[in-house]
């Protein structure tokens, strides 16, 4: 507490701070009246390296990009990580050395990289989600109930849109929510799930749950999941305009690990769901 009764503000760390997530992360906790950008971390070589945080959006953080994460992460409370899975698990050492929260939003990791983020959150909370806006993670909880409903008698399709600089395929959230719609039906996604048609493929499988992805342009992430029955289709469908819904879910996320000591959490914990 201050000493005017008021929590202080909660110091967060920006990892990637240069880049195009990174940045929209900067402004939105430089906007967040809660929140005070306390570090800002880039990979070696970057440009940016010794630049106020805020100068590519015209402004004066008083916080200089570095690549020293003990520098970095000196003065931070949560690191929120948008970067990629071999930097973020990097960063999480780090964090766990320093006992700084962390909010990861980086996609592809690999089943060992999943295992060793359970492993870190077992000594320091740790909030992980393939997606971290609002919107998407309602539309987890409703494919959940839209799964239950109309049980085995749809085919099921996750089709996924991304800009072209999206190294992974298919996206992480599109793997959620296949993995939820799995779940829901009694399913084994490693079992059920189709990445990629090609050739006489045959009859579509009655158990299969399909996946398609697009890559072009600056598409920010579309993701549709169709059940096709017979007379009827029903498609649950997000589109981000923005990367600003992720900032603000990542904000979220960090309000949330501030009242966390340890332990792994999803954004399900996050908003309640």
């Amino acid at each position: 507490m201050s000493s005017s009764g008021q929590a202080a503000p909660l110091a967060v760390a920006i990892a990637g701070a240069s880049g195009r997530m990174g940045q929209m992360l900067v402004a939105a906790v430089l906007a967040a009246p809660d929140m005070r950008l306390a570090g800002a971390l880039d990979a070696p070589g970057s440009s940016m390296l010794g630049q106020d945080a805020g100068a590519p959006l015209g402004r004066v953080s008083g916080v200089a990009i570095t690549a020293d994460l003990d520098v970095g992460l000196s003065g931070a409370q949560v690191l929120i990580d948008f970067t990629r899975p071999e930097g973020t698990m990097v960063h999480l050492a780090a964090c766990r050395r320093h006992g700084v929260k962390a909010v990861i939003g980086t996609t592809g990791f690999d089943a060992a990289q999943k295992a060793a983020i359970a492993e870190h959150a077992q000594q320091l909370a740790v909030v992980m989600a393939p997606n971290m806006m609002v919107g998407v993670n309602v539309v987890l909880k409703l494919l959940e109930m839209a799964a239950k409903a109309l049980d085995d008698g749809y085919d099921i399709e996750v089709i996924e849109a991304h800009h072209r600089h999206k190294v992974d395929s298919p996206s992480g959230t599109a793997l959620k929510m296949g993995e939820v719609v799995a779940q829901a039906l009694g399913r084994d996604l490693k079992e059920c799930g189709v990445f990629g048609r090609d050739g006489h493929t045959g009859a579509r499988a009655r158990t299969a749950i399909g996946f398609s992805a697009i890559r072009g342009g600056d598409i920010i992430g579309d993701h549709t999941v169709l059940f096709a029955g017979t007379g009827e289709r029903i498609e649950i469908t997000h589109k981000a305009s923005s990367r600003a819904g992720y900032a603000q879910g990542s904000l979220r996320a960090a309000r949330f690990l501030a009242g966390q000591s340890r332990g792994l959490f999803g954004m399900d914990a996050v908003l309640g769901l």
